[in-house]
């Protein structure tokens, strides 16, 4: 028999919103660092000095640094590449999120779930992809 939580989650984000804010303060640890291996620049620490002191390859210290001579504060931000989309659209996984939520009493299987995305939306993944679609609706 399973308790009930005596205090449960209430969800004031969609999941969605909640990845996308925690993607924004990533960039903004990620600029933090930046600013820091720029700080130590310029209080005369080498490239390799600052990029060490940060926790990164000279070879990295010197990108920022090109980036920030270029572009200033803005060059600082992270420049991702968009990636391929998703073959399942957002309400596609909605719903796989409610299947997988409502079947996990009999423990699904990464297959399981492989196979029931290419039942139910017609749709091909490898397992590891499937893993990491389960990871992300977690």
């Amino acid at each position: 028999m399973t308790k009930t939580e005596m205090y449960p989650i209430k969800r004031k984000l969609s999941l969605e919103d909640l990845n996308q804010r925690i993607r924004y303060i990533e960039a903004l640890i990620k600029i933090h660092n930046r600013l820091y291996f720029i700080k130590y620049r310029y209080m005369g620490a080498s490239v390799e000095e600052a990029s060490k002191k940060v926790g990164v390859t000279k070879r990295i210290g010197y990108i920022w640094q090109k980036r920030w001579n270029k572009d200033g504060y803005t060059g600082l931000f992270p420049r991702y590449g968009k990636g391929r989309p998703s073959k399942l659209s957002n309400k596609q996984k909605s719903d796989l999120q409610t299947i997988i939520t409502e079947n996990k009493k009999n423990n699904l299987t990464p297959t399981d779930v492989r196979d029931l995305i290419k039942e139910r939306f017609d749709v091909e993944y490898s397992l590891k992809q499937v893993k990491v679609i389960i990871n992300e609706l977690s």
